[in-house]
């Protein structure tokens, strides 16, 4: 089937959830409304994307054919900053430094992982995520078994910042992405990614925001007064810090820049609520 006539899914692929868009392709293109699954995980001991797996073959066996886009939640995602080496310029040398910096945090854990490289910078460095092999094969394996096209897979944190790169101040910008049970915080200054923290929530989301806000100023040595934080928390719209935490918060979704309609928002009593097999 040529690209140009296959119709699109773009899938938000979560622990609980898996939000969907569908756009029909033809002589008058229609986007179809977002359909939202909760999942309830009943399988201890099991990887957190199963069930979610398992949900997805189900809406592909019934949309064979289609193109489909994966972003993933940060649940599935580990990253490492790289740092600028000005003498390593080849696509081999960059992996082999991707490959070390993950080691250098998560160990022997890499090994059953997949690794992904922001474009590459000599002066700049880039960022480094790793999936799990397994969920990347189980993936491309049910886009083949269902005749589907798999355009890419990206990680949430990539897909926000990909987005709305411009919006940011290459000074200096800390950026929050919070999704449910899930914080991420990246620090950018002159034009350096110079950390990543991505760490559940375990209590109030708020508070964990903020001391992961001031540990990641703390530990780049230059704290000021007031900081600004670009905040992106799509299911958090009333998500706030008090006014006297020494930051301020700018939201990156705006009127010109929207959140895509297969992000995460909120569930509503609209949403239909599908419970995975065991």
């Amino acid at each position: 089937m040529s690209p140009l006539w296959r119709d699109q899914i773009e899938v938000f692929f979560a622990p609980g959830r898996l939000d969907l868009v569908r756009s029909k392709r033809g002589l008058k293109p229609v986007q179809l409304p977002v359909v939202t699954e909760l999942i309830h995980n009943t399988q201890p001991g099991q990887p957190d994307w199963l069930q979610p797996m398992q949900q997805l073959e189900r809406i592909l066996s019934e949309s064979a054919g289609t193109g489909m886009t994966v972003t993933l939640s940060n649940h599935f995602v580990r990253y490492v900053t790289l740092p600028p080496q000005t003498e390593i310029t080849t696509p081999e040398e960059v992996f082999a430094y991707a490959n070390f910096r993950m080691r250098e945090i998560y160990g022997t854990r890499v090994d059953h992982w997949s690794l992904s490289i922001s474009a590459w910078s000599p002066v700049y460095g880039a960022i480094c995520a790793a999936i799990s092999q397994e969920l990347l094969v189980k993936l491309e394996e049910a886009a083949k078994h269902h005749h589907s096209k798999l355009n890419g897979i990206e990680p949430y944190l990539a897909a926000v910042l990909d987005k709305w790169i411009k919006s940011l101040d290459r000074r200096k910008s800390y950026v929050a992405l919070v999704e449910t049970g899930r914080i991420c915080v990246a620090l950018l200054e002159n034009g350096i990614w110079q950390s990543i923290r991505n760490q559940r929530v375990l209590q109030d989301v708020a508070d964990e925001l903020l001391a992961a806000l001031d540990q990641e100023a703390v530990l780049s040595g230059e704290k000021e007064p007031v900081e600004q934080v670009f905040l992106f928390a799509p299911e958090h719209p009333a998500l706030t810090l008090p006014d006297d935490s020494g930051w301020h918060m700018v939201p990156l979704q705006t009127e010109t820049v929207t959140v895509p309609m297969h992000y995460p928002i909120p569930v509503s009593n609209k949403v239909k609520e599908d419970a995975c097999p065991a």
